[in-house]
């Protein structure tokens, strides 16, 4: 029915890779990167957004649709005395992202107003629109609701596992949620992208993925221990891999595609997002298959836990071995 897409025959619909081979040095790389991302974390630090760091952004646009100066908005902005300034341009010339913090003990209504007359005194008729505006007392709620958000999402993944498969699928499978998260807050620190509420969505989303693809990976691993009793546990998760892998790139690609055509056209808003949410999908594929399926094979599995219930031989048939 797909058959249209020439992409699609690019990806055989079998292959015979040996992914456990290179477990170690991708454990190796992962754990590396980790460690990066974590320090990332603390030093330099995120540069958060509104949402979290309090303060008012808005939209500006000039009337007469000519070319807005944004060094100019920047030095108007600069002289009401609110802090930290940034102004960032869109496609259009005409019109800019305006963001600036609101000093505590001044009213945010205040403040915002003195910032448009500064701005509109400074580069002439300006349409103002979009304006939000958070108090540092909201933004600190917001934050620790945000990591409270991400956290429960990784505990109550780790119980559907937990309680669909074995202790140790649901520790592979934790492990690659806590990869792929920080991997994502490396990145965002690597790029200087806005850490934000839509930066949460795009992570809580991460974590629904990588743990869909992990799923899909467990049950042909579950399946296939139940088929081959003798096979080699490495030898297994390999197949069960192999015969994922079509599936697997298929879905990512896609899902990469529509991200990158946000990116492109979605404009400054979605763009960090995106950008996140793609790489959250690339980490994801890249987890299920060299973090959680090796810590399976690190912890070992009882055969004997997915042994089938024994059917009946009917006489006259010759039993397999």
């Amino acid at each position: 029915m797909m058959s249209w897409w020439p992409l699609i025959k690019v990806v055989p619909i079998k292959t015979n890779l040996q992914f456990v081979s290179f477990a170690k040095f991708f454990g190796a790389l992962s754990a590396v990167l980790c460690i990066a991302s974590v320090i990332g974390v603390f030093y330099p630090g995120m540069k958060m957004g509104i949402d979290f760091q309090g303060g008012a952004a808005m939209e500006l646009t000039t009337s007469d649709g000519r070319p807005l100066d944004l060094e100019k908005v920047r030095s108007a902005v600069d002289g009401v005395g609110v802090g930290d300034v940034g102004v960032q341009g869109i496609d259009d010339d005409s019109s800019a992202i305006l963001r600036f913090q609101v000093p505590d003990g001044q009213a945010q209504g205040e403040v915002v107003q003195r910032v448009q007359a500064a701005v509109t005194s400074e580069v002439g008729d300006i349409t103002y629109s979009g304006v939000s505006v958070v108090g540092s007392k909201v933004s600190s709620e917001l934050f620790t609701a945000g990591l409270l958000a991400l956290g429960a999402a990784v505990v109550l993944m780790f119980g559907y596992i937990w309680f669909r498969f074995e202790p140790q699928f649901g520790f592979g499978a934790v492990a690659g949620l806590v990869h792929d998260v920080v991997l994502v807050f490396g990145l965002i620190v690597l790029l200087r992208l806005e850490f934000n509420l839509n930066m949460v969505a795009a992570i809580l989303t991460v974590i629904g993925y990588s743990m869909n693809d992990t799923v899909v990976v467990f049950d042909r691993l579950r399946e296939n221990l139940r088929k081959y009793k003798t096979m080699p546990l490495r030898d297994v998760i390999d197949l069960s891999i192999n015969e994922t892998l079509s599936r697997t790139i298929i879905t990512g690609v896609t899902a990469v595609m529509v991200l990158a055509a946000l990116a492109v056209f979605g404009g400054v808003a979605l763009f960090g997002f995106s950008i996140a949410l793609m790489a959250g999908i690339i980490i994801g594929t890249y987890s299920s298959i060299y973090v959680g399926a090796p810590i399976i094979l690190l912890w070992g599995v009882k055969r004997g836990e997915f042994a089938e219930e024994a059917k009946p031989v009917k006489l006259g048939m010759a039993s397999r071995p």
